[in-house]
């Protein structure tokens, strides 16, 4: 039975080799100083005028983050403000920029955290928000790196906790992501620790305890923070969505977009659902919804998958040159596993998997490499690649084809169909185009000398 402050992880969790919406990024390094505190007379650099500027940008609304946001701007704006005030600012914008889809205003809230370090280069709160910046930027050992740097003043600073936990799983390091969300269950169990501890046993294949888990996030979610709880809520119905239940995905989607409205994570997921019922025009249209709230590669290239089902394979062109577009602005690997995925531009693919996987070494990162390889030819690469992407016993449906497809083809014929089959029996529309390969290889398959019966 779970408690409160228990132990959410299995001792297996931390003693071997241990995301439904995701990120790729810039290059990774040791954390970059605190900037040295400057005397109150002396002028700012030209660095931080633009860095005020961006900062007291206003912001595009009038929901209640907005009414903040402008509260704290004018409130820096009369008043020269302190450190404090600074990083009140960022954390707002970072709030923004969840709610909003929008990665743009992460920047700011970047801003903010150079502005409250250049009064006072030891203030946690503003060390903490160049923790969350530096994650949502993709620049994850830095994020780890600096969410260490307040975990040796104070240990438990749950902030620096989840920063820590999230950096270290997207690095691969599952055993640190782990402990460190198990030290924030226990400092401050609420929806932020338990819904990390969620996805954490999710993806060791443990669905009920994750579910069992995520349902406490849930219930701990505070009305005053509705995307929170729209996010939570979202993750919950992915769970459900992977493991095919559509009409429970459904209705929990529905949840989180009554918690926040137009939410984009959200309205790609009832469209995924929609996509699996061959609804093709609800899919389109709550995609098109989603994308103009987060226009990101995922979202633009599932739309044009709706758009080619439906029949409008101008559209679908549009969209997927989108998805290209955002792919190469920000999001390598969404772009390394579309390519790979529709068999498009596999040096490319290879390529930007390659670099990729330079920065960081997370299950979904080695499943795109190993896609990559295997479109590429490299089907020694691909399998241990693949085994690393399956090293967490993780149920995903395109992660399990993908290592069934790889077998296959290096004739462990037996074991590859197994896994083919798993995938389509767990969630028989994964994904458009690999279902649809699945299905076909399968089908070759069939009664072949060496096949699965």
């Amino acid at each position: 039975m779970l408690r409160r402050t228990g132990c959410l992880f299995a001792c297996a969790a931390l003693s071997g080799s241990l995301g439904c919406t995701e990120r790729s990024r810039a290059d990774a390094g040791p954390a970059a100083p605190a900037p040295a505190a400057r005397a109150a007379d002396a002028p700012a650099p030209s660095g931080l005028e633009a860095a005020r500027r961006l900062a007291l940008a206003a912001p595009a609304g009038a929901s209640p983050i907005d009414r903040e946001i402008e509260a704290l701007s004018r409130r820096l704006e009369r008043a020269p403000g302190g450190a404090d005030l600074w990083s009140a600012l960022g954390h707002a914008w970072i709030r923004k920029a969840r709610a909003s889809g929008d990665p743009s205003l992460y920047n700011r809230a970047g801003a903010c955290a150079e502005l409250a370090l250049a009064l006072a280069g030891d203030d946690r709160a503003s060390l903490d928000l160049r923790g969350l910046v530096l994650l949502h930027d993709g620049r994850f050992a830095e994020a780890r790196d600096a969410a260490e740097q307040v975990l040796a003043r104070d240990e438990g600073d749950a902030l620096a906790l989840g920063t820590l936990s999230d950096a270290a799983l997207e690095l691969g390091l599952f055993e640190v992501a782990a402990r460190a969300a198990q030290r924030m269950v226990d400092q401050r169990p609420g929806l932020p620790s338990y819904a990390r501890a969620a996805h954490l046993r999710w993806l060791q294949g443990d669905a009920a305890t994750a579910k069992r888990i995520i349902r406490l996030a849930i219930d701990a979610g505070d009305p005053r923070e509705p995307e929170a709880l729209a996010w939570t809520l979202s993750q919950a119905a992915a769970m459900l969505w992977h493991e095919g239940d559509n009409e429970a995905a459904d209705r929990v989607f529905a949840r989180a977009l009554a918690a926040q409205g137009e939410y984009p994570p959200a309205l790609a997921g009832r469209a995924r659902v929609a996509l699996a019922r061959g609804a093709w025009g609800r899919a389109v249209e709550l995609l098109e919804r989603a994308h103009r709230q987060s226009p990101d590669a995922a979202i633009a290239w599932l739309l044009g998958d709706a758009r080619t089902a439906a029949g409008d394979h101008a559209g679908a062109a549009e969209a997927y040159a989108r998805a290209v577009d955002a792919g190469r602005r920000s999001d390598r690997r969404t772009l390394a596993l579309y390519y790979a995925t529709k068999g498009l531009e596999r040096d490319e693919a290879l390529r930007l998997a390659a670099a990729e996987r330079g920065l960081r070494a997370d299950i979904y990162t080695e499943d795109t490499h190993a896609w990559a390889l295997y479109r590429a030819g490299k089907l020694a690469e691909a399998r241990a690649a693949s085994d690393r992407a399956l090293s967490l016993g993780t149920r995903d449906a395109r992660l399990l084809y993908h290592a069934g497809a790889i077998r296959i083809a290096l004739g462990d014929l037996e074991a590859g169909e197994r896994l083919v089959r798993t995938a389509l029996d767990l969630n028989p529309r994964f994904d458009m185009t690999g279902a649809a390969e699945a299905e076909q290889l399968l089908a070759r398959r069939k009664g072949r000398p060496g096949s699965a019966r």
